[in-house]
């Protein structure tokens, strides 16, 4: 079994296109596993799919995408349906990391960091891990810090996506500063 092909497919069908796997959503964002599991099986690389390889899914994956829990499946952030999925507020940690674009800093500086064609902003614990994001538009991303407990503190709401990953509605631009 390719977990990690397994892991784009589910989180694909979870957090972009569940209409197209006929999955109903609830407002948490939690999906039925065994409709999950039977829209994936109509694909022949998915017929012997089961609840367990789910499990092992999960496990295997560096990047934490999705969480299994008494019979249902979410993806944990990334979201890019129309249906808001709803998050439990929680305090951030002091500081938080957003990799971008050199492209984007003039319109990040003058606006602040928006979710665009996401629900939330997506924000890093560390610096290592907003490199890894921000490369995938740049070959030399640059990493903003993001004063995010004085954020909190001000009103700023957050949201834990996984143990890497933070979220937020917006994050205006006095709480954000260039590391690079």
């Amino acid at each position: 079994m390719d977990y990690l092909k397994l892991s784009k497919e589910v989180s694909y069908a979870l957090r972009h296109a569940p209409w197209e796997y006929e999955l109903e959503i609830d407002d948490n964002g939690w999906v039925n596993v065994n409709q999950l599991l039977m829209s994936l099986k109509e694909n022949n690389e998915w017929k012997d799919l089961n609840e367990r390889d789910l499990y092992k899914m999960i496990e295997t994956s560096d990047k934490k995408r999705c969480e299994l829990l008494l019979g249902k499946i979410r993806a944990l952030y990334g979201h890019s349906i129309p249906q808001k999925i709803l998050k439990e507020a929680e305090k951030p940690p002091e500081v938080l990391y957003h990799g971008t674009s050199r492209r984007f800093w003039n319109l990040i500086y003058k606006d602040g960091l928006i979710p665009k064609a996401r629900q939330y902003v997506h924000l890093s614990v560390d610096i290592h891990t907003a490199l890894q994001v921000g490369k995938r538009r740049d070959d030399e991303p640059i990493i903003l810090r993001i004063s995010a407990n004085q954020a909190y503190t001000d009103g700023i709401v957050f949201y834990q996506g996984n143990d890497k990953v933070w979220l937020s509605d917006f994050i205006p631009n006095e709480y954000i500063s260039k590391v690079n």
